[in-house]
């Protein structure tokens, strides 16, 4: 998993600035490598095996408590270095998880990143967590009350497909021209102004 480069990086801000010509609508892009690191996850995994796999070995060796104590205190901390690889700490938390704190993740940024603030409230945060394959779009009132949160899920389906297939830029760009269209067409431009940067927001 790599974030974009600065070349990357560089066509977005450029789509977004091209974009907010048409439109009143302020748009911000942040993407992140992942949501959490989840290392309590390992601990939890690498807690339950521990109790677990020594338990035969009383039963069927007829091992001392003190010795089933070292084993179990060895599988833990074994486990707990093991399971904190990055390949197999995703494949021990579940989807709803995942989604879960990636989805929390993007509401902190939203508020964070002041989007909130913005003249008429018409901030627009495209949000996506590389870790997760997760996408979400979240629009401020002003563009709520002119935009069904429906029109919006096409867009993200197929960012989040472009993001599956390894594809962050390419599904960045398309996304940002989709949301252009919907936008320009239910929120034109009024006058011209720039009240949030347009460059990509990277949390590594």
């Amino acid at each position: 998993m790599t974030l974009l480069t600065q070349a990357g990086q560089q066509q977005v801000a450029d789509l977004i600035e091209r974009i907010e010509r048409d439109t009143d609508a302020e748009l911000v892009t942040v993407l992140a490598a992942r949501a959490d690191d989840y290392r309590y996850i390992a601990l939890l995994w690498a807690g339950l095996l521990a109790m677990l796999l020594p338990g035969g070995l009383l039963f069927f060796s007829g091992l001392q408590a003190w010795e089933l104590l070292l084993v179990q205190w060895s599988s833990f901390v074994v486990l707990a270095f093991v399971l904190r690889i990055p390949a197999l700490t995703s494949r021990l938390i579940p989807r709803a998880v995942r989604h879960w704190r990636a989805g929390n993740l993007a509401r902190r940024q939203f508020f964070e990143l002041e989007l909130h603030h913005t003249h008429a409230g018409t901030g627009v945060l495209i949000f996506v967590s590389e870790a997760e394959r997760y996408v979400e779009i979240l629009v401020d009132q002003g563009i709520s009350s002119r935009i069904e949160d429906a029109a919006w899920a096409s867009i993200i389906e197929a960012f989040t497909a472009e993001v599956k297939a390894g594809r962050t830029l390419a599904g960045f760009l398309g996304c940002i021209e989709s949301c252009g269209e919907l936008l320009q067409r239910h929120v034109p431009l009024t006058e011209p102004r720039d009240e949030l940067p347009n460059r990509l927001v990277v949390i590594e």
